[in-house]
C-alpha cells in the first residue's frame, strides 16, 4: 500500500489550486498524494488527519502576521487568509499525531510560526544585516539561483550525503538550489534545529530537535524534478519513506493491545500541572491501556503513619475511579487482561489500578486482600527507602538484608490473592529473595539496564536473567536518568535498553513502563502522544508485528494471567 499524503492546496481565483510539481513529485517517490482544502472544520480536520500518512506543506503568498501577535509592516506582500488559520490547525494537530511533514517555502515559515518559532516578514528591512544575495529570484523555477550549505550531520545532510556535494571549508556540504521568497525564518524555535542556511546566514531548511519527522526547506525542490532533475528527489523520498513506516506503526496498533505498565498521573490529580498521559495524548500515541499506581512517597514507620499511608492509597484509587467514571464513554477501568480486550473491541482507552510501594499497607497484611478487591494487579513492594516489607535500592539501610520474614507473608499472600509481586524499586538482594519466595512469575514495572546505565534502580544482567528463567517481565522505563548517565537520553536510548533485555531475556520477558508523570519522559518519548514513535522505531529495528505484540503488553499480560489464575 502506498503512503498516503496530504498536500495543502493554494487559495486563487478560482478557489482551492495545486501545482503540479508537488503531486508529480509524490507520485514518482512512491506516494498517494491528495489535496488537502483550507477549511477551518476542526472535526472534519481531525476525520482527514485519522486517514493521512504524511502531509505536504506547499508555497504560496505570505502569512498574517496578527496570527502570530506581529503587526504588519509596509514591505508586506499579499496574504492568503483562506490559507493561514486552517494550516496552523493542522500543523498542530499533526505535530501531536506524529504524522511525517514537509515544509516547502511558505510550508517552512508555517510549521515555525506553528510551533512556537517566528518568521520575518520582510528580509530586506528586518534581517539584522541587509541580505548579501538576492533571494527573491526571477529565474525560471527549476534553475538554481544561488548555494545553501548543509550542516552534514543532519537529517538533511544525511539526505544528500551520498549525492557527490562538495564541501564547504567548515565541514558543510554545498547545495545548489533555487529561490522565490522574501520571507523566511527568523527563529525556528524550541521544536527545530537549524539543518541548512544560505552564505548570508538566512534560515534555509530546520529539522525536528526533538526525533519527530518533520523537515522543512526554503527553497523549491518540486521544480527541478518536474523538470526532470531529480537531484531534489531525496527530501519526497524522505518523505514518503517516513509516511510508510507511520502508516505501518499505525496498522500495528490496530491488531494489537499496547499497555504501559507504570504512570504517575494520578499525583497530577488536582494540580494545574501538565498531566503526559490523556485521553487525547492516548489516542494521538495509539496507546490503549495505562497502568496508573497508587504512589506513596516512604515516610515514617509508626503506626499512625501506616494508617494514614492506607488512607492515602485508598483516597488515590477513589480518584482514579471518579476520573474514569466522569469519562465512560471513552474509558473504562480494567481488572483482567479480558477487560482490557473488551475495552478496546468497544473503542475505549483502559486504566488499570496499581500500588507503587508496600508502604501502602504498613504492617497490616489484611490490607493486600483489600485493595485486590478494589482491583489492584500489582504492587510494587517498596520505594526509595526500606520498609517493612524488604531493602530499597536507594536510601537503604540494609535493615533487613533483603526480603523481611513480613514481607515473605506479603509476598505469599499477594501470590494467593492473585496480586502481582513488583520488584522495581528493591535492592538487589530484595530482588532474589522475592524470586526464591515467590510461587508465581514477578514483574519489574519500570525498571531498565544496568550495564547500559549503571544505576541502582536497573536491572544487572544477572538479574535478568533470572527473572526470564522464572518467567517474568521487565518493563523498560523511559527515565532519563535509568536510561543514560550523562541525563541526555532520547528515543534512541530506550530502543537500546530493549534490543540489550531482548539480547539477554528473549522477547518473550520484555515490555514497556514509562514512567511518566514520575519524571519519565525523553525527547521523542515525551508523554503517552508520542509512544507511536517507539512502534516506529522498533520497525525500523526490524521487530516484527508478532514481537510488537509481545513487548506492548501482552508479556506482562501473561504474568496478570498466571498470577490471577494462581491456585496455592
Amino acid at each position: 500500500m502506498k503512503p498516503l499524503i496530504g498536500i495543502t492546496g493554494n487559495f486563487g481565483d478560482k478557489g482551492c489550486e495545486l501545482a503540479k510539481g508537488y503531486y508529480q513529485s509524490v507520485l514518482e517517490a512512491g506516494g498517494s498524494p491528495v489535496v488537502i482544502p483550507p477549511y477551518t472544520d476542526i472535526s472534519a480536520m481531525s476525520a482527514l488527519l485519522d486517514r493521512l500518512d504524511g502531509i505536504l506543506l506547499s508555497g504560496g503568498s505570505d502569512m498574517n502576521p496578527l496570527l502570530v501577535g506581529e503587526e504588519p509592516i509596509p514591505q508586506l506582500h499579499g496574504i492568503n487568509p483562506e490559507r493561514d488559520v486552517p494550516e496552523l490547525n493542522l500543523i498542530r494537530q499533526a505535530y501531536d499525531r506524529q504524522i511525517p511533514m514537509l515544509g516547502i517555502c511558505r510550508g517552512i515559515q508555517m510549521l515555525a510560526a506553528a510551533l512556537g518559532g517566528s518568521i520575518y516578514q520582510d528580509l530586506g528591512v528586518q534581517y539584522k544585516d541587509a541580505p548579501l544575495i538576492k533571494h527573491s529570484q526571477d529565474l525560471v523555477r527549476e534553475q538554481a539561483s544561488h548555494t545553501v550549505f548543509l550542516d552534514k550531520d543532519s537529517l538533511l545532510g544525511g539526505l544528500f550525503r551520498s549525492s557527490s556535494l562538495a564541501e564547504s571549508e567548515k565541514g558543510e556540504l554545498k547545495l545548489p538550489v533555487n529561490s522565490f521568497h522574501h520571507q523566511a525564518v527568523r527563529c525556528p524555535g524550541k521544536l527545530f534545529k537549524v539543518s541548512a542556511r544560505s552564505s548570508d546566514g538566512v534560515i534555509e531548511a530546520v529539522e525536528s530537535s526533538g526525533h519527530k519527522s518533520i523537515l522543512g526547506v526554503q527553497w523549491h525542490p518540486e521544480c527541478f524534478i518536474l523538470a526532470g532533475d531529480k537531484s531534489q528527489m531525496p527530501i519526497f523520498q524522505w518523505l514518503v519513506n517516513e509516511s510508510c513506516n507511520y502508516a505501518q506503526a499505525k496498522k500495528v496498533h490496530g491488531r494489537i493491545l499496547s499497555l504501559d505498565s507504570h504512570c504517575d498521573t494520578p499525583m497530577k490529580f488536582g494540580t494545574d500541572e501538565e498531566r503526559l498521559v490523556t485521553l487525547p495524548r492516548m489516542r494521538d500515541g495509539h496507546l490503549d491501556a495505562s497502568i496508573m499506581v497508587a504512589y506513596l512517597p516512604q515516610g515514617e514507620r509508626t503506626g499512625e503513619a501506616h494508617l494514614a499511608a492506607t488512607a492515602k492509597a485508598n483516597r488515590i484509587i477513589t480518584q482514579i475511579e471518579e476520573t474514569v467514571s466522569s469519562h465512560c464513554t471513552e474509558v473504562g477501568l480494567a481488572y483482567t487482561p479480558d477487560d482490557l480486550y473488551r475495552l478496546k473491541d468497544e473503542g475505549k482507552k483502559a486504566i488499570m489500578l496499581g500500588i507503587e510501594n508496600g508502604y501502602a499497607i504498613g504492617h497490616d497484611i489484611a490490607q493486600i486482600e483489600h485493595f485486590r478487591k478494589r482491583g489492584v494487579v500489582y504492587m510494587t513492594l517498596c520505594h526509595n527507602g526500606d520498609n517493612d516489607i524488604c531493602d530499597s535500592a536507594r536510601k537503604s539501610s540494609n535493615e533487613h538484608g533483603g526480603v523481611s520474614q513480613f514481607g515473605a507473608d506479603v509476598i505469599r499472600e499477594m501470590n494467593r490473592l492473585g496480586m502481582m509481586v513488583d520488584l522495581s524499586h528493591a535492592s538487589e538482594r530484595s530482588f532474589y529473595d522475592a524470586m526464591d519466595i515467590s510461587q508465581v512469575p514477578i514483574v519489574c514495572s519500570h525498571s531498565s539496564c544496568r550495564s547500559l546505565c549503571d544505576h541502582p534502580r536497573n536491572l544487572t544482567d544477572g538479574q535478568m536473567k533470572s527473572l526470564a528463567g522464572k518467567g517474568g517481565v521487565m518493563q523498560v522505563t523511559f527515565y532519563e536518568g535509568f536510561l543514560r548517565q550523562d541525563s541526555k537520553a532520547s528515543v534512541l536510548d530506550a530502543i537500546e535498553h530493549i534490543n540489550h533485555a531482548v539480547n539477554i531475556m528473549g522477547i518473550e520477558h520484555v515490555g514497556i513502563g514509562t514512567d511518566f508523570d514520575g519524571d519519565g519522559g525523553v525527547p521523542g518519548l515525551a508523554h503517552a502522544g508520542e509512544l507511536i514513535n517507539l512502534t516506529r522505531a522498533l520497525l525500523r529495528e526490524r521487530y516484527s508485528e508478532a514481537d510488537l505484540r509481545l513487548l506492548w503488553g501482552e508479556n506482562f499480560l501473561r504474568v496478570m494471567r498466571e498470577a490471577q489464575g494462581f491456585k496455592a
